[in-house]
């Protein structure tokens, strides 16, 4: 019978300890590992792991990574590297599940964790529209303006134009700061202005802007801001 490999073992009690105590038993660079046995089912995954949250600084961050900047690690091939973006996509997908349809009230906490893991690790600046209806459900949500690492262009007549063909009577919008600084930019707070005076003759209001750093939320409300 041939030998099993050293690291089949290892794999084995990766998924107990899954299993018996939970994701949160487990270091970043684990579950990665858990992940990527079903990329790469015949060797040793701890290293690539380890040396892609290095390189990325965690698991979102490999997870947002760019294709070409993955397979820059040893031992990530493209297919890796594709089946790692999934991961993003899946959190992203889950993450949505939360707020669509229900009312942003009830649901502002599981609003901002949805903005954070689907801009938080973006290396570029993403301007996000939340569409809402007169009850403040989540309808619609929309990326309409991508950008630089400190810019994204944003139209305010093209988001009325979005808002009308939804339908909706408010909105939040969203944008992230790639430099990881959430602090609004005195271009942040002219656009939103003026933004919300294009708004104010259909009766649509602008409810909040969001700015997303790496470690924290940014709200113009809350900061004041309108």
């Amino acid at each position: 019978m041939a030998e099993l490999a050293p690291h089949t073992g290892h794999r084995d009690r990766l998924r107990e300890k899954l299993t018996s105590a939970g994701g949160l038993a487990l270091h970043d660079y684990e579950l990665l590992e858990l992940y990527l046995f079903r990329c790469i089912p015949r060797r040793d995954t701890k290293p690539i792991a380890k040396d892609l949250i290095a390189r990325f600084g965690d698991l979102g961050g490999v997870a947002s990574a760019p294709i070409e900047q993955l397979v820059e690690v040893k031992g990530v091939s493209e297919k890796t590297a594709a089946e790692l973006k999934l991961i993003k996509a899946l959190s992203e997908r889950l993450a949505r599940e939360q707020v669509m349809g229900r009312t942003v009230i009830a649901s502002w906490s599981a609003l901002i964790n949805y903005c954070r893991t689907a801009m938080q690790h973006a290396t570029t600046e993403e301007f996000r529209v939340l569409f809402l209806d007169r009850k403040n459900k989540l309808i619609a949500d929309e990326v309409l303006g991508r950008g630089t690492i400190d810019h994204a262009p944003v139209y305010p007549r093209e988001v009325v134009k979005r808002a009308l063909a939804h339908e909706a009577s408010a909105l939040i919008l969203v944008h992230n700061h790639p430099s990881g600084d959430a602090t609004p930019s005195q271009a942040d707070i002219e656009m939103t202005r003026s933004l919300m005076e294009i708004c104010q003759p259909f009766e649509i209001v602008v409810h909040d802007h969001l700015v997303i750093g790496r470690e924290n939320t940014a709200s113009f409300k809350t900061l004041g801001l309108m």
